[in-house]
């Protein structure tokens, strides 16, 4: 029997990594409880027969995504399915009542026809996807306590957009001079069998990827051509390294005002992140480590500058499963719902 002082959530979509995490985390927050879990090619089978170490606590069994049951089950539902295919079921959810955090890229994009053009889609949803959010909550926090539909961010934007947020919002680079340098562990790959994600291929081991196409790329200059004002190209270079969890993106820029030094960009971007509980400026001379982020929704923010050409760095480092993915899209929900921004959601990392 259902907890009636608990909202029910389904989850479209939970075999894959993202998936996981947000059974776990979901299991541990105190307002919500998993009624429903739907994924056509794990339909019958229980979730412990995917993930064995969670049979002791969550067994529920995987059903046929039936929109009609996911509805009248629902108050919310996270969709955590391959891109394109979010948005050929958001619009009946959302029609029907259902709150919908989308963990694909499918509701990221204010622009479909950019969408299209990087993800090889036609869209016919343009309706739903014109009420959709972006759900970073450290620029978007009121936007997103009065949507019905949030586009969750993908992983390497949400660190390089928080890491570059400040400095574009208060005019302090030249914008066209971004450069976004990241490093993602093997999870941001998902759980299919990939080659280059075989233990063999990625162990000992570091490379570059989608140099120049990633498809995140569309998705980081639009938000900080939102945040400088006009529109914007940046330069986004991610990297493959061989460990399971965690991004750390390093962006370079030339700063308009080269007489600024250290301590004012600290003093900044602690005044503008002072409201985002899950922000952590570090001090002078301390540069984050994804190992501290690992398992918590965190984000840990280094900055130095360069006196000798002029230039601000920025690091920022963060669990590429949780404040990447599952993490963010439960902080969007605890604001939609008028919940503590923090709740359920873990600040400790398990270390070392």
């Amino acid at each position: 029997m259902r907890d009636s002082d608990k909202i029910a959530v389904g989850i479209i979509g939970a075999s894959g990594y993202g998936g996981v995490q947000l059974v776990r985390l979901l299991l541990d927050h105190p307002k919500v409880e998993i009624v429903y879990l739907g994924g056509d090619s794990s339909a019958g089978k229980p979730y412990s027969e995917l993930y064995p170490h969670l049979g002791h606590c969550f067994n529920l069994t995987i059903e046929p995504i039936d929109l009609d049951k996911v509805t009248s089950r629902c108050q919310v539902v996270f969709l955590g399915l391959p891109n394109g295919l979010a948005c050929e079921i958001a619009p009946t959810l959302i029609e029907k009542g259902c709150k919908v955090l989308d963990l694909s890229a499918d509701y990221r994009f204010s622009n479909l026809e950019t969408y299209s053009a990087w993800y090889k889609k036609e869209r016919s949803d343009r309706a739903t996807a014109a009420m959709a959010v972006y759900g970073l909550p450290e620029l978007y926090r009121d936007e997103i306590r009065q949507a019905q539909l949030i586009g969750c961010p993908g992983c390497y934007p949400t660190a390089s957009l928080l890491a570059l947020a400040p400095l574009l919002k208060q005019g302090l680079i030249v914008p066209e001079t971004a450069i976004i340098d990241a490093k993602s562990g093997t999870s941001g790959g998902g759980r299919q069998a990939k080659t280059n994600l075989l233990l063999a291929e990625a162990d000992n081991s570091l490379g570059a990827y989608g140099v120049t196409k990633h498809r995140h790329t569309p998705e980081i200059e639009q938000i900080c051509s939102e945040l400088a004002g006009h529109e914007i190209r940046v330069q986004f270079t991610p990297h493959l390294i061989p460990m399971v969890r965690g991004i750390l993106s390093t962006v370079y820029a030339t700063m308009r005002d080269p007489g600024l030094v250290r301590e004012d960009l600290i003093t900044i971007y602690t005044a503008l992140y002072r409201s985002s509980p899950f922000i952590k400026v570090l001090p002078t001379g301390v540069y984050p480590q994804t190992k501290w982020a690992c398992g918590t929704n965190l984000c840990y923010i280094g900055i130095e500058v360069d006196p000798r050409t002029d230039r601000v760095i920025v690091l920022s480092a963060i669990d590429n499963l949780i404040k990447g993915q599952s993490g963010q899209a439960i902080q969007c929900l605890n604001l939609m719902m008028g919940w503590q921004e923090t709740l359920g959601l873990p600040q400790l990392s398990f270390y070392p």
